[in-house]
């Protein structure tokens, strides 16, 4: 029966793209997931990376480091196929990636190397050393501008303490201005002013493209330490969950409803569901009030990635994400989040 679902949605969605005195579309791919610790086995100068050694708590050998690079250029070659088999993502936002070594082990895997991906990449001041990074297909998305910039602490108290910043990549796709901006907000152990900060100081970086390039259509995008309810989203970025709400300095958050309505989200913690991964984006990138107009690049669909080998099948963690390591125990599994996808349709002229 879920196969015939499936078939019964791809054929829709096949009609819908093709109907209309035979319009054809191309589609993209937009993807993000969290690498969960993706660190290689040497120590970087300056860095907190001391668990992730062979001599460290999770005693990270060359063995586990293989297998996780195995598994995420799996799940990151799969991003994005269930409507471009055999293509996947034209662009993935990634967090918790220690540097440029892990990126380029990372890209050299198989199912990524057959397709050529890239990465940009810009060493940051986080203190374990975990930065932000965007893989891209060179056949697909062309880079213009790449720079980080960087978390600012609002509060002079916190002026010593240094956090991942923003990384912010201008090109082209499908024959259009594109931003993205790749974050990886504070973590839950700090208060909800220290995220709200990170959404006021992303939305600067926002607005700041827009001054420059009206036309440019842009993407916020990463693990955001909290959910599309929460206020750093609502208020601190602007972001709507609804498309016909969406004003002008506003962000259309898709992931709102999948949460607060279906109870869906990218990791589970205390036996509930959160969705801190989110992919956002500027009003023109959308259709309002129903229109279907597509000759311009344009959102149409998005969804959480799935995969059942993504999920843990047993045991005391049965039905959540499968970690790499829980309990002091190697999983030789994925992430402790699940990857999320949106879609986008442009007429072909």
């Amino acid at each position: 029966m879920k196969r015939l679902n499936i078939i019964m949605i791809l054929l829709l969605w096949l009609a819908t793209f093709t109907a209309g005195a035979q319009k054809k579309y191309s589609c993209y791919g937009i993807g993000f997931y969290n690498q969960e610790n993706l660190f290689d086995t040497c120590h970087d100068e300056g860095k907190r990376d001391y668990d992730f050694l062979p001599t460290g708590s999770y005693r990270w050998n060359g063995l586990k480091y293989t297998h996780k690079l195995h598994n995420m250029a799996r799940a990151l070659a799969d991003m994005g196929t269930d409507k471009l088999p055999g293509v996947g993502c034209a662009v993935i936002g990634l967090s918790e990636v220690e540097n440029h070594k892990v990126l380029d082990d990372l890209t050299a895997q198989k199912p990524l190397k057959a397709r050529g991906y890239k990465y940009v990449h810009i060493e940051g001041p986080d203190r374990r050393g975990i930065d932000c990074a965007l893989l891209y297909n060179p056949a697909l998305f062309k880079v213009y501008n790449t720079k980080l910039v960087p978390y600012v602490q609002e509060l002079k108290k916190d002026s010593a303490f240094l956090t991942r910043g923003f990384l912010t990549v201008s090109g082209e796709l499908a024959g259009e201005h594109v931003a993205f901006i790749v974050c990886h907000w504070p973590s839950r152990a700090a208060t909800s002013f220290y995220r709200e900060s990170g959404g006021r100081q992303v939305k600067v970086v926002k607005d700041s493209l827009l001054r420059d390039d009206p036309k440019v259509k842009i993407f916020v995008m990463g693990d955001m330490n909290d959910d599309p309810t929460n206020k750093s989203m609502t208020e601190a970025l602007g972001c709507k969950a609804d498309i016909d709400m969406v004003g002008e300095g506003d962000m259309y958050n898709p992931w709102y409803n999948i949460l607060a309505k279906e109870g869906k989200g990218t990791l589970f913690y205390g036996g509930s569901w959160n969705l801190f991964d989110q992919i956002v984006m500027t009003p023109n990138l959308l259709n309002k009030k129903g229109k279907k107009d597509f000759s311009t690049l344009k959102y149409f669909n998005h969804h959480i990635f799935m995969r059942d080998y993504l999920i843990q099948s047993e045991g005391k963690y049965k039905g959540a994400p499968k970690r790499t390591h829980a309990g002091g125990v190697w999983l030789d599994g994925y992430s402790d989040h699940l990857p999320v996808v949106v879609y986008l349709a442009k007429e072909q002229k």
